[in-house]
């Protein structure tokens, strides 16, 4: 197959399974009716509720846990905030309560800031409890570490901007991110998702190529690598698309992403010369078995 061939089915290989989507969806339906009965008596199954993080982003692969958030009414706000001490932790309780009428406890679990459900199949959720702010976009939500505090997240903001770029881009942001995400994933890289994205989107933005085919891929990771491996190490934070929030660096990435430059050059160098099987085991040395053999 071709560098374009490869690449299309690399990328096709790294999206979900359209029955994993079903169940996504069938479980944020579940989620968002619990909710919307307890706090909004409706039974909807979409109203309140909105898909974050990199799946929010469009921005997920196979392995992606799902983050929601579902909004509450004000009221529930003014509630938690007359507490003297911890009103978020709580909430977040409360909330989890109200979970467990639809799952059980087992699966449940509590993570300062979230609602977790982990379900047996290994599609996870996260759900986020938030208030809707004056904007209609940002969230005031709850954060019960070191003693309880509320927080605002953007994510509308963000997903509009991931949107408006990939369509710009011919969509290759979005590739972009994913196969970011594979390297990741088979290299130990240290760098969450939001992260991935973030210079992903800075990278692209300005990419000489951004709105090519699939033929150009070899040359995207080339070039994304030599972008992440030139970044100072002593860059803290990044300011994320579209919500401008801070996002921490977990750790050094920039040598790992020199090792996968170097790979790609040789997988580069190896098409040139018209060693297909070469060029693809090098590129699996650098996203791993969903990369066509």
């Amino acid at each position: 197959m071709s560098v374009s061939d490869n690449f299309k089915t690399f990328c096709s290989n790294l999206r979900m399974e359209s029955d994993t989507v079903k169940t996504i969806q069938n479980r944020y339906h579940q989620i968002s009716k619990r909710i919307n009965l307890d706090y909004w008596n409706s039974t909807s199954e979409t109203n309140n509720s909105l898909y974050v993080g990199s799946y929010g982003r469009g921005t997920e692969i196979f392995t992606s846990d799902i983050d929601i958030i579902v909004k509450l009414p004000y009221s529930a706000y003014e509630r938690f905030n007359k507490y003297s001490s911890n009103g978020q932790s709580a909430l977040l309780q409360e909330v989890k309560g109200i979970l467990q009428k639809t799952y059980s406890t087992s699966f449940l679990k509590g993570d300062g800031q979230v609602i977790g459900i982990n379900f047996t199949d290994g599609i996870n959720f996260e759900i986020v409890p938030g208030f809707i702010n004056s904007d209609n976009k940002s969230y005031t939500y709850p954060d019960s570490n070191n003693g309880g505090s509320w927080k605002v997240t953007n994510p509308r903001s963000e997903i509009e901007a991931f949107n408006e770029l990939n369509n710009s881009t011919n969509k290759n942001l979005k590739e972009l991110c994913r196969m970011a995400r594979a390297w990741k994933n088979k290299c130990s890289v240290p760098m969450s998702g939001i992260l991935i994205d973030t210079l992903a989107y800075k990278f692209i933005k300005n990419w000489d190529n951004k709105d090519k085919s699939f033929l150009y891929y070899d040359w995207m990771s080339r070039d994304f690598f030599k972008y992440l491996k030139d970044i100072e190490k002593s860059q803290l934070h990044w300011l994320a698309p579209g919500s401008n929030r801070y996002v921490i660096k977990d750790g050094n990435f920039q040598d790992k992403a020199l090792e996968a430059y170097n790979k790609s050059l040789e997988a580069i160098t190896y098409e040139d010369n018209n060693n297909s099987y070469s060029a693809k085991m090098k590129w699996r040395e650098i996203y791993g078995t969903k990369f066509p053999s």
